[in-house]
């Protein structure tokens, strides 16, 4: 009898134990935190300048940690150049904070297929106002599985906008070119009246190939076109199409569009070039924006005005666009879980969000999001350039999307023919290193 009152007594308290364990069970991850509940959750970003646009990420980052005084919050902000070793070396480890900056492009592709990385999809589809937002494009580079997005861009990456010195546009009477006879007509007058037509600075060759050659042979090509072909599937970069994007840029070396020296002198030169008055137009992208704000005078910037590059006759591609694409933005670890994992997601939206892209937009950034600025808050150029942009499209940048040989290959190829090269070669030197790099 005894036994059968201690069995009974055992089962009672196996119950309690079980109620207990159930009630645990059915309280919401997130109400843990809520109740005060001290929850860690570390963040890397690059952020660390002094810039106005680090300077704003950090105070949204900050004021999360203010608001949520339950979450104890380590974040550290890494200097840009040597961010991305450092981000590497804890991946490799398997050692990743709860989130951290990542790059549009192979940078997040590559966390990913490491499988490190976890979707976010779930804090978009909650604030579904916040999520439509975005311009077209911006969750392209962070979607690796159908229907699950990885990162919310804090930026947007325009590389070819097409600034223009009107001053010196109605001072000479040429009209602002809208077609390729135009441009070619502009740079006869510009050269006849000893203004350098285009400033560019490639001696960093990236430059010609990121800010004008990408759009131009876009519009010759179209954009499927080069998809395919980067990933060598039905085009390769010595077909016609690609050769004739090449002779355009061509066009523009041997009609003397550039200033002597352009393989020697650096962007931030040509950038004070333009700005001195000393060219009538300069190819370049949201960087330039944010280095004028910084070293012109309002008076210098007030002629000026952006455009998009011309149409190409009968190209494929869509003359109103811009090639460039989302930026970074905070992604997820595929560690973190529960009341931390709410927590992140609650940081990614209040850095991420609608209030911050406001205020991201407004430090003269570039952001992939629709939203209206205090045009007192910015220079007059980058209100310019803001409506510009979300009014075009968006189109790749090659190396943004070819493999390092051959973005190696095309950038070399550039400065080649400008000393004289061929297009036909130079597609030939890009084609053999793309065909190499996907043979891999």
């Amino acid at each position: 009898m005894k036994a059968i009152q201690k069995m009974g007594l055992v089962l009672l308290m196996f119950t309690f134990i079980l109620a207990a364990c159930g009630e645990a069970s059915n309280t919401p991850k997130n109400e843990t935190a809520n109740k005060g509940e001290k929850v860690k959750l570390t963040v890397w970003h690059n952020f660390a300048g002094d810039d106005l646009r680090a300077k704003t990420v950090r105070s949204f980052i900050e004021q999360f940690a203010q608001d949520n005084p339950n979450v104890e919050l380590d974040a550290q902000a890494i200097p840009v150049d040597g961010y991305r070793q450092r981000l590497s070396t804890v991946a490799a480890a398997n050692e990743l904070p709860d989130l951290m900056f990542v790059y549009a492009g192979s940078h997040s592709a590559e966390l990913y297929k490491a499988g490190l990385l976890q979707p976010i999809t779930d804090v978009l589809n909650e604030n579904k106002e916040w999520k439509d937002k975005f311009l077209p494009g911006a969750f392209d580079p962070f979607t690796f599985e159908k229907d699950e997005i990885y990162t919310a861009p804090l930026a947007m990456s325009a590389t070819s906008i097409l600034y223009y010195n009107k001053a010196l546009f109605d001072k000479h009477g040429v009209k602002v070119p809208t077609t390729w006879d135009e441009m070619m007509t502009a740079i006869k007058v510009f050269n006849d009246n000893k203004v350098t037509p285009i400033a560019l600075g490639n001696k960093a060759p990236w430059v010609a190939q990121s800010t004008i050659l990408g759009s131009l042979a876009d519009r010759v090509t179209g954009t499927e076109w080069f998809k395919n072909a980067s990933q060598q599937k039905g085009a390769k970069f010595t077909d016609p199409e690609f050769v004739e994007a090449l002779g355009y840029f061509k066009q523009l070396v041997d009609n003397k569009a550039f200033q002597d020296g352009a393989n020697s002198i650096d962007n931030t030169q040509a950038e004070q070039y333009f700005i001195q008055g000393n060219a009538a137009m300069m190819v370049s992208g949201a960087w330039t924006l944010t280095n004028l704000a910084a070293s012109a005078t309002e008076d210098q910037m007030k002629d000026i005005e952006v455009t998009v590059l011309p149409a190409i006759p009968g190209g494929k591609g869509d003359a109103n666009t811009i090639s460039g694409g989302a930026g970074g933005g905070l992604a997820l670890s595929k560690r973190t879980e529960g009341a931390a994992r709410e927590a992140a997601l609650k940081l990614i939206y209040t850095v991420s969000g609608p209030d911050a892209q406001k205020a991201i937009a407004e430090s003269n950034s570039m952001v992939m999001y629709d939203t209206d600025i205090d045009e007192s808050k910015v220079t007059s150029l980058y209100y310019k350039a803001f409506n510009l942009v979300k009014q075009t499209g968006i189109t790749p940048v090659y190396d943004a999307n070819l493999s390092a040989e051959a973005g190696e290959a095309i950038n070399n190829g550039l400065q080649e023919i400008m000393m004289g090269g061929t297009p036909e070669s130079v597609a030939k030197k890009l084609q053999d290193a793309q065909a190499r790099s996907t043979a891999e």
